[in-house]
């Protein structure tokens, strides 16, 4: 069953509702394979109630829409800028992952030592990542004041 709360038939044929659904569920399956990863650690949640499973539903919803959002933002910034940052394979490209950007930062690591911060592994390709962020998340990483 397929439904729409367009009601015009001019406007959204059943044939285009159809063949539209079949596209976009594409795009939406392939962006929820982030749950399999193992880098985000879902595969290995037990939970019995069916309160808490729509509760984990919901908050893995709305990581997604997070996730998707950060990763639009960027690479809108990219190219507005009209420049781009090196892929898995070194190449250069406007799209980046955000999987490909949490994996770039993962390393990077802040210390305290006597109420001195320091990052890190903070290299040029990073610093170069760090133009397209908001200047919430440049003040985070270049430890700049509030």
């Amino acid at each position: 069953m397929l439904a729409t709360n367009q009601l015009d038939n001019l406007a959204l044929n059943p044939e285009k509702m159809i063949s539209t659904y079949k596209n976009e569920q594409q795009k939406v399956e392939r962006c929820f394979k982030f749950v399999k990863d193992p880098m985000f650690f879902a595969d290995r949640v037990f939970i019995k109630s069916p309160k808490r499973i729509e509760a984990l539903g919901l908050i893995m919803a709305l990581s997604l829409l997070v996730y998707k959002v950060a990763e639009r933002q960027i690479r809108q910034t990219i190219k507005r800028t009209g420049s781009g940052v090196k892929n898995q394979l070194g190449r250069l490209t406007d799209k980046p992952t955000i999987r490909w950007i949490f994996q770039c930062f993962q390393s990077i690591h802040i210390y305290i030592d006597r109420g001195i911060k320091q990052i890190s592994n903070i290299n040029d390709e990073r610093l170069h990542f760090l133009k397209f962020f908001p200047p919430a998340c440049q003040r985070y990483y270049l430890l700049a004041e509030n």
